[in-house]
């Protein structure tokens, strides 16, 4: 591609750039980590489910990733355990709720609005109005200029005196 020029990079180093991107692109892809083919189900709508539901599941090894991103063998033991619970009948919540009462609460990715999570979920809205607070705080305190003082008889006085000495 010639006359093609990046201004942070040497000349000709604009296809290195392009490749490098492209790189990062396809790297940056959703990763499935249900590799083996005795962990899907045959019915294309229950393995949907099962998948959506292991969005929502916590690799308690890894711990910041789902079990459907996550190759540690227990996200694979629980990747079969939620598709044999759908294929017993239950609904994605009742999965959930025998996971969570299993594992506790720690293994939903996100976690439950509820009293003891109020915390969780209110810190980010509490913590954007102290800022806008102190923002809007500091900038009364720039408006409100002092008015300098006015001089008296005497002092106006004094410095016509010294700016006449000056001339």
């Amino acid at each position: 591609m010639p006359g093609l020029s990046v201004p942070f990079l040497p000349a000709g180093g604009f296809r290195l750039f392009a490749a490098f991107l492209l790189a990062l692109l396809l790297a940056g892809g959703p990763s499935m980590a249900v590799l083996s083919p005795d962990e899907m189900l045959d019915d294309p709508q229950m393995e949907e489910r099962a998948r959506e539901i292991a969005l929502e599941v916590r690799c308690l090894v890894c711990q910041n990733q789902s079990i459907d991103d996550s190759d540690a063998p227990l996200a694979r033991d629980l990747r079969l355990l939620i598709r044999e619970r759908l294929v017993a009948g239950d609904s994605d919540d009742e999965v959930m709720a025998y996971l969570e009462a299993r594992y506790g609460e720690f293994v939903r990715m996100r976690p439950v609005f509820a009293p003891h999570t109020v915390l969780l979920w209110g810190a980010p809205v509490l913590l954007l109005a102290v800022g806008l607070i102190a923002v809007a705080t500091t900038l009364r305190r720039r408006r409100t200029r002092v008015e300098p003082a006015t001089l008296t008889e005497a002092e106006r006085r004094e410095l016509d005196r010294l700016i006449d000495e000056k001339e």
